[in-house]
């Protein structure tokens, strides 16, 4: 199924600190009443504030524009740098401090004793892509595969992505490998 940022509303934090997108959620049993397995979303961090909390999951969280930022807790500091996925628990207590003004994140939270989960940045070329493979975003130029063709920045594809991807000169895609643990 193609997305594109343009079509998926924004809403704002209930702590004013931002905006986030929700572009793919899956949930037990595909109903809208099933406990979240996983979810993507495009936020906009644009001040310093509480770091949202979910509990019993894990987070990927990745820098996709702007310069990052500092996630700190009681014992621990984390770094979020662009487009380097940044791996933790997800029921944290954190605060967020912005490197040098607002940031964009592509994040992926999800139920660990349900699924495994990866987040791969992809320059341009041409990559094989595994079967389990099942989100591919665009941050940059243009994707074309098997099941879609044209996906540029700010769409991206879930589903079967196909043996292959290409990524045009300048283009650069986020992708995730999403697995059930049985």
């Amino acid at each position: 199924m193609r997305f594109s940022v343009a079509d998926i509303p924004v809403q704002a934090w209930k702590n004013g600190g931002g905006s986030t997108r929700e572009l793919v959620c899956h949930r037990a049993g595909d109903t809208a009443g099933g406990a979240m397995l996983w979810r993507v979303s495009l936020a906009t961090i644009e001040q310093d504030g509480v770091f949202s909390r979910f509990p019993g999951m894990a987070r990927i969280h990745c820098i996709v524009a702007g310069a990052g930022l500092r996630l700190t807790g009681a014992d621990l500091q984390l770094e979020a740098k662009p487009l380097q996925p940044l791996h933790f628990d997800g029921g944290l207590d954190l605060m967020a401090g912005l490197n040098d003004g607002g940031c964009t994140a592509f994040n992926l939270i999800y139920d660990p004793s349900q699924i495994s989960a990866e987040m791969q940045i992809l320059p341009q070329g041409t990559y094989p892509l595994p079967a389990d493979a099942v989100v591919l975003f665009v941050l940059s130029g243009q994707a074309d595969g098997i099941f879609f063709q044209g996906l540029s920045a700010g769409e991206g594809y879930h589903g079967a992505l196909g043996p292959e991807v290409t990524l045009s000169e300048g283009g650069q895609a986020v992708l995730l490998r999403l697995r059930d643990i049985p």
